[in-house]
């Protein structure tokens, strides 16, 4: 891995072959990668070369090819342990995505809850008044899933909430960790706000409390270097799409001796140790989560996604997107009529920018700016509590990666400018 602090966004463009076309009539300015990322050539050529050269399912049979799928489906596994700073292999979890990820985690509390895997599961068991904490600002998938659990397990949901800017600081949640509190789930970067979380020192907080950690790092693995471990979370949750990776894969990081005693959220084949018609035993982890067909091409790919970004170096990554950041703030801060949501500029956050434009809906909005051939998101970004907090319906949100270049920035900066004139509201 390279720890150069310098990346050239325009030469590594020339390697996604997404970024080569027009839109519109004009050159594509992707500015929504916090969305969903585009994937280099690299990432394209190595799922397909296992589709052509080793398709077959893993963990069984004992022909060539089977034994070619299960050897590429655990190194991607190895690959993407270092990638996030785990001690072992077996602490990725695959899953779908990383909402099933968040969604394993919250199903298997509630499972030990009933007495499922006891007696090494109890240590999750949530009864009547014990607490569950989120924040405010949680996108719905790190949300609605803790909901769902205290509604099942009697469990009360409290949340951290948000200041007027849509930030929230450590002194927030302190206020509300208390020794009730068994789960304190947060975003290490708002896929709204781009506030970025101190999250060794909440979690700090949270285990004095007795409480378990969960990270959702769906918007900082792609983006900066991660040592899961050292930051101290129990569980953590990322997406390969995000990351420059396929859809349909998630991976669920967990420390081994809290997967071991999880209890499992789906059962079938491929997780169990044996099956009986009045009982079942399951395997260890990380293979008691992965139940069924995996899907392994996509699991290759995203490996190769993790060497990409390891040999461009995500702290090169991290510096060229703080940069950015600054530049989408300050430029947009400076237009009237638009208000920019999170920390102000000159403030540390993440290559991102939601924004409202006063009096032109947010749709109009990445409609006229898709017109010039910007893309960016629209909407409330799954977190309608935050924007119902700030109150907004929507926001436009920029968001940048390691392809994006300043002249991009610059082209939605001008559009934004033109909206309001555009509509006849300035």
């Amino acid at each position: 891995m390279t720890t150069s602090t310098h990346l050239d966004p325009t030469r590594l463009r020339a390697d996604f072959p997404g970024l080569q076309q027009e839109v519109n009539g004009f050159p594509l300015a992707y500015l929504d990668s916090g969305a969903t990322a585009q994937r280099p050539g690299v990432v394209l050529d190595a799922e397909r070369r296992f589709l052509v050269e080793s398709n077959a399912a893993v963990h069984r049979g004992a022909h060539t090819l089977a034994g070619h799928a299960t050897e590429a489906y655990e190194e991607a596994r190895e690959t993407v342990a270092r990638f996030v700073g785990a001690s072992s292999a077996e602490e990725v979890v695959w899953t779908s995505n990383a909402t099933d990820a968040l969604n394993l985690v919250a199903y298997g509390i509630g499972n030990a809850s009933i007495g499922r895997g006891a007696p090494a599961s109890s240590r999750f068991a949530l009864t009547e008044g014990d607490e569950i904490l989120v924040t405010e600002a949680e996108h719905h998938a790190n949300l609605v899933p803790w909901q769902e659990l205290a509604a099942r397990t009697g469990a009360v949901f409290r949340y951290v909430p948000v200041r007027d800017d849509g930030t929230w600081t450590v002194d927030d949640a302190a206020a509300l960790l208390t020794d009730r509190t068994r789960v304190f789930a947060f975003s290490h970067v708002s896929n709204v706000t781009g506030l970025i979380a101190p999250v060794e020192q909440l979690a700090e907080l949270a285990h004095a409390r007795g409480a378990l950690v969960v990270l959702d790092a769906c918007q900082s693995a792609p983006h900066r270097p991660l040592d899961l471990a050292a930051l101290g979370v129990d569980f953590a949750a990322f997406s390969s799409h995000k990351m420059l990776g396929p859809t349909g894969v998630g991976v669920l990081w967990g420390r081994r001796e809290l997967l071991d005693a999880l209890p499992p959220f789906r059962t079938g084949g491929s997780m169990i140790s044996t099956v009986a018609m009045d009982h079942t035993t399951f395997l260890p982890a990380p293979q008691r989560f992965e139940a069924g067909t995996q899907p392994v091409s996509q699991i290759v790919a995203l490996a190769e996604a993790v060497r990409y970004l390891d040999a461009v170096g995500l702290e090169a990554v991290e510096a060229h997107e703080q940069q950015q950041a600054q530049r989408l703030v300050t430029g947009l801060a400076a237009i009237s009529g638009i208000r920019v949501v999170g920390p102000a500029a000159g403030v540390a956050r993440a290559g991102l920018a939601s924004f409202d434009v006063d009096g032109v809906h947010a749709h109009d909005v990445g409609q006229y700016l898709d017109a010039q051939g910007i893309a960016v998101r629209v909407g409330h970004h799954c977190a309608q509590p935050l924007h119902r907090r700030l109150g907004l319906t929507a926001t436009t949100r920029a968001s940048t990666y390691l392809y994006t270049t300043d002249d991009e920035i610059d082209r939605l900066l001008q559009g934004a400018a033109e909206v309001r004139r555009y509509f006849g509201v300035a």
